[in-house]
């Protein structure tokens, strides 16, 4: 196991969180991208990393609570048809010139969000506002990393219409759960992105080039293990729960050939990328004279009026 992250893992790891990434592994990304921050925004960064791990699911948490929370989590390319990356601009405002907003919105605006988080996190660096720099780096990396996932950019986002209900966050929590501390997740120094908005639509077109492997490899395992031997029951807060096993969580992990680590390390690069990018078109402000507190937490209360997708993942 990698030394660090036996260093890191005590403070990261929740097992029985069931969000997008999993708590585990949203907590984790965010983490990591700190530490390739430069210095002078690591020494800011560094104290705050709780704030900033644990904050990482507060998108998620939001979904049940705020209007419009949602349709940030993700895009399905695939509503579009097969030209979709062609037909769809880069920018929103010319989006809803070309399609109906409520349709676009329907469909997530993931890529577009990102952008206007981004802009957001740019604007409380250059009003030094601490509590707005960590509040929105946290948000930003949920949402960077959520692009990363394969199944976020299509309508079967957990399988539902191919009849493998539940691999989504066999993808993204399950697997990471069990074998992430094994994944070297070192990216090097953050780098600036000259053109955020392309960045991000080349992350969607990537993560969903794999969808297809994702469900075909999944699909093609179920037939080589039996239902007892595919899934496991774990104790979790004092409940008895099915899991996807152990050895079929490692046989899915080998066939896609390392792909759930390689989406995490891209994670964690775009996310230091991106918050770099922010500081740098900020001005490059002096975080050392910022006055931190961190200890305000966001209150987030479940509004039984909002709907989300039926199966947890997006």
């Amino acid at each position: 196991m990698n030394t660090f992250l036996i260093w890191l893992m005590p403070l990261i790891f929740n097992p029985e969180s069931g969000q997008a990434w999993g708590f585990y592994a949203h907590s984790l990304i965010n983490r990591m991208a700190v530490f390739s921050l430069p210095p002078e925004m690591l020494s800011f960064y560094k104290p705050q990393i709780q704030y900033i791990g644990e904050n990482a699911v507060n998108p998620d948490r939001r979904r049940y609570a705020v209007e419009g929370e949602a349709e940030k989590h993700f895009i399905d390319l695939d509503h579009y048809g097969d030209s979709a990356l062609q037909i769809l601009p880069l920018y929103w405002p010319e989006a809803i010139k070309m399609f109906p907003e409520d349709s676009l919105r329907a469909n997530g605006i993931g890529p577009w969000s990102a952008y206007l988080t981004f802009l957001s996190l740019t604007k409380a660096f250059e009003e030094k506002n601490a509590s707005a720099i960590l509040r929105l780096s946290a948000d930003l990396g949920h949402y960077l990393a959520d692009l990363n996932v394969p199944l976020h950019t299509t309508k079967n986002y957990n399988g539902q219409l191919t009849g493998q209900e539940g691999i989504h966050g066999f993808w993204e929590s399950r697997v990471p759960e069990l074998m992430a501390a094994d994944y070297s997740f070192w990216i090097g120094q953050a780098e600036y992105i000259p053109k955020p908005q392309v960045a991000l639509w080349e992350t969607v077109a990537l993560a969903h080039q794999q969808v297809d492997s994702v469900l075909t490899f999944e699909k093609n395992l179920t037939l080589t293990f039996s239902p007892d031997q595919k899934f496991s029951f774990e104790e979790r807060n004092g409940l008895t729960v099915r899991v996807y096993s152990r050895d079929f969580t490692e046989a899915f992990a080998l066939a896609l050939d390392n792909q759930i680590e390689r989406q995490m390390k891209a994670s964690i690069r775009m996310i230091a990328n991106f918050w770099y990018t922010a500081w740098i078109n900020a001005g490059q402000p002096d975080l050392s004279l910022i006055q931190v507190n961190a200890d305000e937490k966001e209150k987030i209360a479940p509004n039984p009026k909002i709907k989300t997708r039926s199966h947890e993942g997006n």
